[in-house]
C-alpha cells in the first residue's frame, strides 16, 4: 500500500520518537552498576560506586554476608552480639542437621565441631543485578554429609538495594534429616537500633497483619522489620519466594532483634494446620530448594506498599 506523508503524521511520529527515546532515557538511568570484585578470599560488592555488601566465606563456622549497607550507606545488619554471638549478619544454617547442631558455633554448648565450610566460587559476576553463586560442604568434624550451592544476586531498583538467594541443598552422601526446631535458618540480625525491644520506634510485621511478638513462630509471604538507623527510618523485608520449600514459611523473628524465615521449625511454634509438625527428609541424591529476597530500604514503608512489593517480585500473587 502506498503511503503518503503529512504534517500531521510527520508531527504524531516525531512525539512517539520522543517518548520511545524519553523511556530508553529513562531505563538507561534507572540501571543499576552493580559490581562484585574478588580479593582474598571474600567478595565485595557496590552499587554505583557505594559500598553494599561483602561475602566473607568463613567466620567463625560458616559464610556470611557483612557488613551489609543500605541506599543512604549505613550499615543494615548486626555481627555477632552479646546476646547471641553466633547472629552473623546475614547467614543460613539449622539447629539439628542429623542430629547435629550447625546453628551454635563449635564448642558453644550442642555445637562439638560442625562448620559450613566454602568449597569454591562457581561465578562472580558485575551486571544488574551482579551474581554470585558459591558451593559449600556441610562437616561433622571432617565427614561431609551434605552440600549446598548458593546463588546470590545483588540488585538495586525503586524500592531499595535487595540481595535475592537461591539455596540448592543436596543430599550429596547420605539421607538427611533437618529437624523441627525453632533454631534457623535463614537470618539476619538487624541494627540494635532498630529492634523492637530498644523503644525507639522498632517494628515486626507480616503479611498477615500481626505485629511485633504476635509474629514469631507464624507463617507468612513476608515479614517487615524496621525502624532507626542513624538519623533515618529505614526496614528490612524478607520476602519467601513462592518457589521456597514450605512456602509460606514460619518465621522465627524476635523483638530483640532476630529475623529468620524457618521452614524447618514447627513443633516449637503456636500450632497451625497449615504447618503440621514434623522433620524433613531429604533422601540420599535428592535436593531442597530456599529461595528468599532481602530489600533494604530507607524511609518508611506501609503494609499496601510491601505488599504490592511483594506482588511485583512474584512472592505473592495477592
Amino acid at each position: 500500500m502506498r503511503q503518503t506523508w503529512s504534517p500531521k503524521a510527520a508531527s504524531r511520529a516525531a512525539a512517539v520518537a520522543i517518548v520511545v527515546l524519553c523511556g530508553l532515557a529513562t531505563s538507561f538511568v534507572q540501571a543499576a552498576d552493580v559490581k562484585l570484585e574478588e580479593a582474598d578470599g571474600t567478595v565485595k560488592v557496590t552499587v554505583n560506586g557505594k559500598p553494599f555488601a561483602e561475602y566473607i566465606t568463613s567466620h567463625a563456622h560458616q559464610p556470611m554476608i557483612w557488613p551489609i549497607h543500605g541506599p543512604t550507606g549505613l550499615e543494615m545488619t548486626d555481627k555477632a552480639p552479646a546476646d547471641h554471638k553466633h547472629h552473623d549478619s546475614l547467614w543460613f544454617t539449622h539447629g539439628v542437621v542429623n542430629g547435629l547442631d550447625f546453628w551454635l558455633e563449635p564448642g558453644d554448648r550442642s555445637n562439638k565441631g560442625n562448620t559450613i565450610k566454602h568449597r569454591e566460587y562457581v561465578t562472580v559476576e558485575s551486571g544488574d543485578p551482579g551474581k554470585l553463586v558459591t558451593k559449600n560442604d556441610w562437616m561433622e568434624g571432617t565427614t561431609k554429609i551434605a552440600e549446598d550451592e548458593r546463588t546470590m544476586e545483588f540488585g538495586s531498583d525503586k524500592n531499595g538495594w535487595w540481595i535475592d538467594t537461591t539455596i540448592i541443598f543436596t543430599a550429596s552422601e547420605g539421607d538427611v534429616t533437618f529437624g523441627d526446631t525453632k533454631e534457623g535458618a535463614f537470618g539476619v540480625r538487624v541494627p540494635a537500633t532498630m529492634v523492637v525491644d530498644a523503644k525507639k520506634g522498632g517494628k515486626i510485621r507480616n503479611s498477615r497483619g500481626q505485629e511485633d511478638a504476635v509474629a514469631w513462630g507464624m507463617g507468612a509471604e513476608w515479614v517487615d522489620y524496621s525502624g532507626p538507623v542513624g538519623d533515618s527510618t529505614a526496614g528490612i523485608t524478607i520476602f519467601d519466594m513462592k518457589d521456597s520449600y514450605r512456602h509460606p514459611t514460619r518465621w522465627h523473628v524476635r523483638t530483640y532483634g532476630l529475623f529468620a524465615a524457618n521452614p524447618f521449625g514447627q513443633r516449637d511454634f503456636p500450632r497451625d494446620p497449615e504447618h503440621p509438625q514434623g522433620e524433613t527428609v531429604v533422601k540420599k541424591g535428592e535436593t531442597l530448594k530456599l529461595h528468599y529476597r532481602v530489600l533494604f530500604y530507607d524511609g518508611e514503608r506501609s503494609s499496601s506498599d510491601i505488599a504490592a512489593i511483594a506482588k511485583a517480585y512474584g512472592a505473592t500473587e495477592k
